[in-house]
């Protein structure tokens, strides 16, 4: 199988010519890349065009803009898929050793992306994007390498807020920013998130340090004591997406995530956020039905699916 192009320059990893109505034979491609600055310049009006249901590429993005090894010393891969017509249609990017992140786009583009995994031999250890899509990559992946998904993969909800509603039944305490006093325990807090969830934060000392210096993140406090977190992602275009939110099992089921989660959407909406997002885990029915209590309306679900 081909080895990798050399870093640093964009290319062309995969041609498929399919035949139009007219007769004519077009191409479409997925081009890769390791350089960040060629992959904003070639699909990042693509992913603007839709800043809700972009919302994790553009997050990420946003943090290698500041930080080029917040996921790790490996360089992080980009690719873009051009249709017929000559426009961007898809994006994706993948920081290793976690699995390709997929934007919109057409299944077809999709099966392309896993040919390309599989030709160059790149470490895929699972695909995470819209449900269609990465069911199409997980789906030819395995009609490829005989690799079958392992189990039917984790179903999240993208939820976006349609208008704040306060909680019914306010919970005792008070919001307040976390701060650098906060630091033990969000070093205590975040892998225990981590652990439950499954979600990627990224490396959590430089994550807390975004947190204790850009008041993105709210404590719930009651009598003085922190009982929830809920933080934000940097906005980015108008758009921020709410997380993580977590609250310690010994706190749970007294309203607490409730109070954070809204103090934490107040402060985005306060500080100029337009698109404020936020994902759930479909297979927990409680944060489902809080979030939407508190004004988010379901958008779009997706699926992570470990191969």
């Amino acid at each position: 199988m081909g080895g990798r192009p050399p870093r640093g320059r964009p290319c062309p990893v995969f041609v498929c010519a399919v035949q139009s109505f007219s007769g004519r034979v077009r191409g479409m491609t997925w081009t890769t890349t390791d350089l960040l600055p060629d992959y904003e310049a070639a699909a990042g009006a693509f992913l603007r065009g839709d800043v809700v249901r972009h919302t994790v590429l553009l997050t990420v993005v946003e943090g290698l803009r500041r930080d080029a090894d917040r996921f790790g010393d490996d360089p992080p891969r980009f690719g873009w898929w051009t249709a017929p017509d000559g426009t961007v249609r898809g994006a994706y990017l993948c920081t290793p050793p976690f699995p390709p992140l997929l934007s919109t786009m057409p299944e077809t583009a999709a099966a392309e992306l896993a040919r390309v995994h599989a030709g160059e031999e790149l470490s895929t250890p699972g695909v995470n994007g819209p449900v269609q899509a990465a069911r199409a990559f997980a789906a030819e992946w395995t009609r490829l390498t005989g690799i079958a998904p392992a189990g039917d993969g984790l179903r999240s909800r993208l939820y976006r807020l349609d208008g704040l509603v306060p909680p019914e039944r306010p919970a005792p305490g008070a919001a307040r920013f976390v701060h650098e006093g906060d630091r033990a325990l969000l070093k205590a807090w975040l892998p225990a998130f981590v652990a439950e969830t499954g979600t990627i934060l990224g490396n959590p000392d430089r994550l807390i340090d975004r947190m204790t210096a850009d008041g993105l993140a709210v404590l719930w406090e009651d009598d003085g004591r922190p009982v929830s977190l809920a933080a934000r992602y940097p906005q980015v275009d108008g758009m921020a997406r709410i997380g993580p939110v977590y609250t310690p099992p010994e706190s749970r089921g007294r309203g607490y995530a409730a109070q954070a989660t809204a103090s934490a959407s107040r402060a985005a909406l306060d500080a100029g956020v337009k698109e404020l997002l936020l994902f759930t885990d479909l297979a927990n029915p409680t944060s489902n039905a809080l979030y939407q209590r508190l004004g988010y309306r379901p958008l779009e679900d997706m699926l992570n699916v470990s191969l």
